[in-house]
């Protein structure tokens, strides 16, 4: 998987979605539902920057050490990210009864804490063997 073009879809991503409800979501949410979805796009970016280092080192020959942080950055975006955008305009969407969404954010939070533990473990492993 080319991390590069993955970070860079998904920060594209990230930036529509916040445009989005910068623009558009304001005039339907209240401020606590866009500040929510505000939150999930920040994340969002932020791990997409993530997935961009991992594309760096992918790059500069560590494909192997970077592949289950880039799962689990990817995971996390999906879990978290993807439950705080539908949790925010629920009411728009009207599935106000998927009551499974508010447990799916910290699976997402955990995902993107072990993709962080994960990198930092590859990069130790890599270290010890130099």
């Amino acid at each position: 998987m080319n991390l590069i073009k993955v970070s860079a879809i998904s920060g594209a991503l990230a930036v529509i979605l916040g445009a989005f409800g910068a623009h558009t979501l304001k005039q339907h949410l209240t401020p606590e539902q866009l500040q929510t979805f505000e939150t999930g796009v920040r994340y969002h970016f932020y791990h997409s920057l993530a997935l961009l280092g991992c594309g760096m080192l992918q790059l500069m020959g560590f494909e192997k050490q970077v592949k289950t942080p880039a799962i689990l950055f990817l995971s996390g975006i999906l879990f978290f990210s993807g439950s705080v955008y539908l949790l925010a305009t629920r009411s728009l969407l009207h599935i106000e009864s998927w009551s499974w969404l508010g447990p799916v954010t910290p699976i997402g939070g955990l995902f993107f804490i072990a993709g962080w533990l994960s990198l930092a473990f590859a990069t130790y492993s890599t270290a010890s063997r130099k």
